[in-house]
């Protein structure tokens, strides 16, 4: 199967298709993980992208149901340099080009993809069009002009449409843990550690968040309701919640104006707050900050992030492609963590509100497990306020 990606500046990529016979528009971006891909097609984050992994081989050790990230897998399509022929993995369920091919979405292979990611970072994102289907090269690159990705509402369109209660039986969340020795259990592919008591509630908006987020905060003790996106602030205070989370989500921040109001009304509250990802441009809004465009994001498991407060220098797992500008931000707002390549803003926190946020993803999955403190931050926040 013969498979086309086009960029919007008339570049044009020809390579060998897998997963779906379809066609896709998207803003093309790379993540440089290399591992995680079955997290990464599944992070909500990627929907409206066309994605693409810098490590060369992907695929080898397929995808498993345990360990998706959403309810379906969000990017628009998918670009590698080359397919693993083997599936190798005691966890694997299904292969990765199966798993595209049932989803409905476009991969090609055996472009080069150093290339194609030495381009993004020099002309900045492009928007994208690829293509497994019989397309020509003219057309290719006139839907990839006409894409939109600035300005565009995604998260409506990956938000959970109802509210639901996280895990209630604890059957999700529990940290996975390797069967050693002669211990025996019914099944080790899903063998569990302990969970604690769930004593805190709180509110989580969903504005396309990953599970394991939702798997952090009930180990860290916290019963979550989650709300849609498009939840007011009343609908959230009827929970009567001790803390309320913000959760990442896709696209453009500036274009979710309903939800910085209602967030401004729960700045007001007193409730602690903690936001992760869009969360924090969220948040950063709702302070009376702004947000830009960066010149090709950040996406992989290998950022440095400084905290400014403690001096300790954490490697975090990333996926954003807009950022909080520090200058739009009043002066009872504190800019307390930055990226150390570029010094954009990976964290806030507010003087004398119990409100903080982070750009990047302590949750992982995938990715190092440096930020995953920052969930008992937020539990000892919830708890002095109590």
């Amino acid at each position: 199967m013969k498979a086309i990606l086009a960029l919007e500046d008339g570049s044009v990529f020809h390579g060998t298709g897998f997963g779906a016979q379809a066609s896709a528009c998207g803003e093309v971006c790379f993540n440089t993980s290399m591992t995680g891909y079955q997290e990464i097609l599944t992070d909500p984050s990627y929907k409206g992208q066309i994605v693409t992994m810098t490590y060369p081989l992907i695929g080898n050790y397929g995808i498993n149901t345990v360990d998706v990230e959403s309810w379906r897998p969000h990017a628009s399509g998918f670009v590698i340099r080359e397919l693993s022929p083997v599936v190798s993995n005691w966890r694997a369920d299904i292969s990765l080009e199966k798993y595209l091919e049932e989803n409905g979405i476009p991969g090609i292979q055996g472009i080069d993809t150093r290339a194609l990611t030495k381009k993004l970072r020099v002309r900045g994102a492009l928007n994208g069009f690829i293509s497994t289907e019989n397309i020509s090269e003219a057309e290719a690159v006139k839907r990839a002009k006409e894409f939109v990705f600035v300005g565009v509402d995604y998260v409506k369109e990956v938000t959970h449409k109802t509210a639901f209660r996280w895990d209630e039986k604890d059957e999700q969340s529990a940290a996975f843990d390797l069967v050693r020795g002669l211990k025996k259990v019914a099944d080790a592919r899903s063998f569990r550690k302990p969970l604690p008591a769930a004593d805190i509630p709180i509110v989580a908006f969903d504005y396309g968040m990953k599970y394991n987020i939702l798997r952090r905060l009930r180990q860290h003790g916290f019963a979550t309701q989650v709300l849609p996106a498009t939840a007011t602030a009343a609908e959230a205070l009827k929970h009567k919640p001790a803390g309320i989370f913000l959760s990442n989500g896709p696209g453009d921040p500036a274009a979710l104006d309903y939800i910085v109001r209602e967030v401004k009304t729960l700045l007001d509250t007193g409730i602690p707050i903690f936001g992760i990802c869009l969360g924090n441009q969220i948040l950063g809004q709702a302070f009376g900050g702004k947000t830009f465009k960066l010149k090709f994001g950040h996406r992989g498991g290998n950022q440095p992030v400084k905290d400014l407060d403690s001096g300790k220098v954490e490697i975090t797992s990333q996926n954003h492609g807009f950022a909080v500008d520090p200058k739009s931000l009043p002066s009872e707002v504190v800019v307390n963590r930055i990226n150390l390549n570029d010094q954009t803003v990976e964290g806030l926190r507010h003087k004398t509100k119990p409100v903080f946020c982070v750009q990047y993803h302590p949750e992982a999955s995938p990715g190092p497990h440096d930020s995953t403190p920052l969930f008992g931050e937020f539990r000892a926040l919830v708890e002095k306020r109590g």
